[in-house]
């Protein structure tokens, strides 16, 4: 049976998912604080884009990110979801331990099973039915940073999965970053600029790509307004061109 909804009830359903998860969160700050701390995270965006921005959703989205850390470990869940039919896109659950942590010099890895979720559409005696597909996959990232000051830094970056199943056995990334973290614009709204530049190698295609993320942001206010943009340099993967998303986030 295929229950029909309304964009506003789909809205709802999420936002009535976002407040069970910020209360249990809320409930294991409160239970472990001594020791713990927990922040999260829900986007809605109208386009997702992946972890790796070469690949695109194609449709609204939204997103929980959770962090519950404990000095230098962290866990930390993303649940994706299509807005349209309230599917499952991705879940990543990563492990994540900072190896240094200074002022001028930070570097951290991180482990994650994932799942990435699709759709088939298979015909059993003459019927014609839509069908969740899934690819499981194993990665690891590092991610050095140099803090030039406060507000600015300069890092690399570099992810390798591995699919399981019959996905792509073997994807590597590395893109080299800069952050800009507090562009004053006026009576404390702030902007962040994350652009990147990467090279990415799926099987035995690649190619060369540019990305970059903008945040602008109020202190001391959970809203924030985010935008994804993502070109194609030079690649033979295929992909889109040009992408780009505009994404409102709510932080807890």
């Amino acid at each position: 049976m295929k229950i029909q909804m309304s964009l506003g009830q789909k809205i709802l359903t999420i936002l009535f998912f976002f407040s069970l998860t910020n209360y249990s969160f809320s409930q294991i700050a409160d239970s472990t604080k001594a020791h713990f701390t927990v922040n999260g995270a829900v986007t809605i965006t109208n386009s997702g884009i992946s972890v790796i921005p070469t690949f695109t959703l194609g449709k609204p989205a939204t997103i929980f990110d959770f962090v519950l850390r404990k000095k230098k470990f962290s866990f930390e869940p993303q649940l994706r979801f299509a807005i349209e039919d309230l599917k499952p896109w991705s879940f990543i659950f990563w492990l994540r331990y900072k190896v240094t942590d200074s002022k001028k010099f930070k570097m951290g890895i991180g482990v994650h099973p994932s799942t990435v979720f699709g759709n088939t559409i298979i015909t059993e005696n003459g019927v014609s039915r839509d069908v969740i597909t899934v690819k499981r996959y194993w990665a690891g990232d590092l991610n050095p940073t140099l803090f030039l000051s406060k507000d600015v830094n300069i890092g690399l970056y570099y992810l390798y999965a591995r699919g399981l199943e019959d996905a792509v056995k073997h994807t590597n990334y590395v893109g080299l970053n800069s952050n800009f973290t507090n562009i004053k614009i006026n009576n404390g709204v702030f902007m962040k600029a994350s652009p990147q530049l990467y090279y990415l190698k799926i099987a035995e295609k690649d190619g060369y790509y540019f990305t970059s993320t903008f945040t602008v942001a109020k202190k001391n206010f959970p809203l924030a307004l985010s935008s994804i943009i993502n070109k194609k340099i030079k690649s033979n993967i295929t992909s889109e061109d040009f992408v780009w998303n505009i994404s409102l986030i709510y932080s807890y």
